[in-house]
Formats: structure tokens, C-alpha cells, sequence
């Protein structure tokens, strides 16, 4: 049985986003760091709508996307922000 392994294309947005210029270990702290540093490049780029319904769309559990935490997306798509 042969089973092939796609990889979802990388959005063309990401271009553009700052996070994509910027190190990873801000959008990916260890558990327990802050994500605040995270959350002001995400502040001041113009992709984070865009971003932030990828990151839904795709149900990202881990990382800031968007603006957002993961408990804090978590909290949005189930409606309770």
C-alpha cells in the first residue's frame, strides 16, 4: 500500500509578514515564556488578518498567529471572547 504525503503550499502572504523576518523562537516560545514580544510585531503587521484566519482556518495549536495565543484562538473559535 503506497500513501502519499502532501504538504500544504505555503500561503503567499507569508511573504509580506513580518514574523518572516523576525526569529521564529518569538512566535514559538518555550511553554511558560512570554508571547508578548510576539504579539507587538504581530501589532504592527499588516498581514495579521490574514494571518489570524489562516491560523483558524487551519486549527494552529501552537504559536502566536494573528495577534493571538493558542488559548486565545482556542477561546475564539469556540466563542468565548
Amino acid at each position: 500500500m503506497h500513501t502519499e504525503t502532501t504538504i500544504a503550499p505555503v500561503p503567499v502572504w507569508t511573504d509580506e509578514a513580518l514574523c518572516a523576518q523576525t526569529g521564529a523562537e518569538f512566535f514559538f516560545p518555550e511553554p511558560g515564556s512570554s508571547v508578548r514580544d510576539a504579539k507587538r510585531i504581530c501589532a504592527l503587521c499588516p498581514i495579521r488578518p490574514a494571518c489570524l484566519e489562516y491560523a483558524l482556518a487551519n486549527d494552529e495549536r501552537f504559536g502566536v498567529w494573528g495577534g493571538l495565543s493558542e488559548k486565545e484562538r482556542l477561546a475564539l473559535r469556540r466563542g468565548t471572547r
